[in-house]
């Protein structure tokens, strides 16, 4: 299934991770004050009414990958990322690339925000399996061990990206953790 994902170029790859450069993207995005689990799902709901026509002119969008979940950061502005925050959890819809800003429909729901995602370099882990949190804190645990291992550093919350839809058989879905590096 061929889906749209935000323009990136690896960088390089290792035996556990790769870095990837992303080029700006847009997001649809919501904070969700909840666990990780329940936000991630009320989130979802949120930004899917969105794009399935809850906006001005009752548009369609197309749905892209990744979805991500991040920490909810006050101004909103750290990088999308998955872990426990006091403030909930921003949900994210990357945006198909046609779109703009200007071009994108304002949405009839105000807890949904349009932005851009500047440009950055994340290391990637990619593992399969149900989206449980024991598996996440595994992932997330190899990564940051293997990043330190070389001596690579790393800025803010590590984002949950995941990339398929839930009636995919749980040993082919696609799960991913990024931390942004310099």
């Amino acid at each position: 299934m061929a889906i749209d994902e935000p323009s990136h170029a690896v960088v390089r790859s290792t035996e556990t991770f790769e870095v990837r450069r992303y080029e700006p993207y847009l997001v649809a995005e919501t904070v969700v004050d909840a666990t990780a689990g329940e936000a991630g799902n009320q989130g979802f709901r949120i930004l899917a009414g969105y794009i399935f026509g809850g906006n001005k002119g009752a548009r369609k969008i197309e749905m892209t990958a990744p979805v991500a979940q991040s920490p909810a950061k006050i101004a909103m502005t750290a990088p999308v990322a998955q872990s426990a925050s006091a403030g909930g959890y921003a949900i994210q819809f990357a945006m198909p690339r046609e779109w703009t800003l200007q071009t994108l429909p304002e949405p009839n729901d105000a807890r949904v925000i349009l932005r851009e995602v500047p440009a950055r370099t994340v290391a990637v882990i990619r593992y399969s399996g149900t989206s449980s949190q024991g598996l996440y804190d595994e992932n997330l645990k190899k990564l940051k061990d293997a990043l330190e291992k070389e001596g690579t550093k790393w800025r803010g919350e590590p984002m949950w990206a995941r990339y398929d839809p839930p009636w995919t058989p749980w040993f082919l879905r696609r799960n991913e953790i990024w931390l942004e590096i310099d």
